[in-house]
């Protein structure tokens, strides 16, 4: 079986999470011919997860891990830095459901909380780590009856979380945009790129971290076979933890069942001590809209402001000069909506990235032909499923049993969708809907 990689991670805008970080250190591509025990695609949060667990677990086992990238510039650095420990499901108002499932996804979600932070902890790994919880906001009654909805679902989970009016919301903000908010304490705010470059300068002596080699071709058998533009690596079990790009990937049945959708963010500059002041509020905080469609806020240590919202369903997983333009005014609307004391702070970096998501919100966790072994498709929720997928998948193919993996192999698979152009015209049309419903709170 040969699997051709059309589709290759792009240059797709200046994200803000990895310009602020000092240069990388020379990378090393993979050149010639390399023999391993494992390869991991992808070095993303599941691909490094993954790697350091089999090198955990099998500590004389050479592990190689190939990205087209540098680590931390593709996807895993581009989202807003959000752990969320709680169900968080981008097609429920109330970000809850079932609460037998939902209680799973918690489990899960904090395992991977659990495991980053001991990683964080283990290596000093600069990061801007923050146990400080996330806001929900609303703006209109539609997202106040969310957030109720909500609340009473965290309830019935017995989950902590404290309601606010819009005098708590402004004094934790510093504007009286929204009007009703929601604390739960459990999440953990993070700087991205840095995490995700930490992850890769911390890993075991036994991962070897090839960077910037575009994978070509892959040649499935045994060993499987990654070519690049330098070199050739053979493994007799590959990982695959390359998320919507693997959505390409027909042959291992991925194709018409992965959405590659993508969201944007902008970052201002740092706000001086006079616009500090105008602004008010507390210094560091993370907002996610009452709807799932609307705008995510975070507020920086250093002073910054981002804001993340728009999503647009890219099937060749790249976008645009004129679309990244496009969502850099929607940005500049957003903000000037909820921060019109700061009339000349301007966005000084706006970027995309590639989400992963299923029709069914499930995932294609496991082995899917022999030999590869899926930690793919994080259904937008990156940062904490892209982190326990990988750590499992390694335990899961060394035939490691857990409760947590238990978890994840109750998930559902990726339902298939219907096919193109009717899946394009679908999809768009649901984002554009669902964007309009948002209303302000885009």
């Amino acid at each position: 079986m040969q699997l051709k990689c059309r589709f290759l991670p792009q240059n797709d805008g200046r994200c803000g999470w990895y310009e602020l970080l000092p240069p990388p250190s020379a990378s090393t591509p993979l050149r010639g011919e390399v023999k391993a025990d494992w390869v991991v695609l992808g070095a993303g949060l599941a691909g490094l997860a993954a790697a350091r667990r089999l090198a955990e677990l099998q500590p004389n086992a050479a592990i190689a891990v190939v990205d087209a990238k540098r680590v931390g510039f593709g996807a895993a650095g581009r989202n807003s830095g959000f752990m969320v420990d709680l169900p968080h499901d981008l097609n429920s108002h109330s970000y809850t459901g079932d609460q037998s499932a939902d209680r799973k996804l918690i489990r899960l979600n904090r395992g991977a909380i659990d495991f980053m932070r001991a990683i964080v902890q283990q290596h000093s790994i600069e990061c801007d780590w923050r146990e400080q919880g996330k806001l929900h906001g609303a703006v209109e009654g539609r997202g106040v009856q969310a957030l109720e909805t909500f609340a009473k679902g965290l309830s019935a989970l017995g989950e902590p979380y404290r309601e606010l009016d819009a005098r708590e919301m402004k004094a934790i903000t510093g504007t009286d945009f929204y009007r009703a908010g929601l604390h739960a304490p459990g999440a953990v705010l993070i700087q991205p790129a840095a995490l995700v470059r930490g992850l890769g300068a911390s890993l075991p002596e036994n991962v070897h971290l090839y960077e910037d080699s575009p994978v070509r071709e892959i040649e499935i058998g045994q060993p499987h076979t990654l070519i690049t533009d330098l070199g050739r690596l053979k493994a007799p079990r590959m990982v695959l933890a390359n998320n919507a790009y693997a959505a390409q990937f027909g042959q291992l049945g991925l194709k018409g069942r992965l959405l590659p959708v993508y969201t944007y963010g902008s970052l201002t500059r740092p706000l001086d001590a006079q616009e500090q002041a105008a602004l008010g509020g507390e210094r560091s905080w993370g907002l996610i809209p009452a709807d799932p469609m609307g705008t995510t806020v975070r507020r920086m240590g250093d002073g910054r402001i981002c804001i993340r919202n728009c999503f647009t369903y890219n099937p060749s997983v790249s976008t645009s000069e004129n679309r990244l333009a496009r969502v850099r005014a929607i940005h500049r609307r957003s903000f000037e909506r909820r921060f019109p004391m700061l009339p000349n702070v301007e966005l000084e970096y706006t970027w995309g990235g590639a989400l992963c998501l299923t029709r069914n919100g499930g995932t294609p966790f496991g082995e899917i032909a022999p030999g590869v072994y899926s930690a793919v498709c994080q259904n937008g929720l990156g940062l904490t499923r892209g982190t326990i997928s990988g750590k499992l998948i390694a335990e899961y193919a060394l035939g490691i049993e857990s409760e947590l993996l238990d978890i994840m192999l109750e998930q559902p698979k990726p339902q298939s969708t219907p096919p193109e152009p009717l899946l394009g015209i679908g999809v768009r049309s649901t984002l554009a809907w669902k964007e309009w419903q948002a209303g302000t709170e885009l």
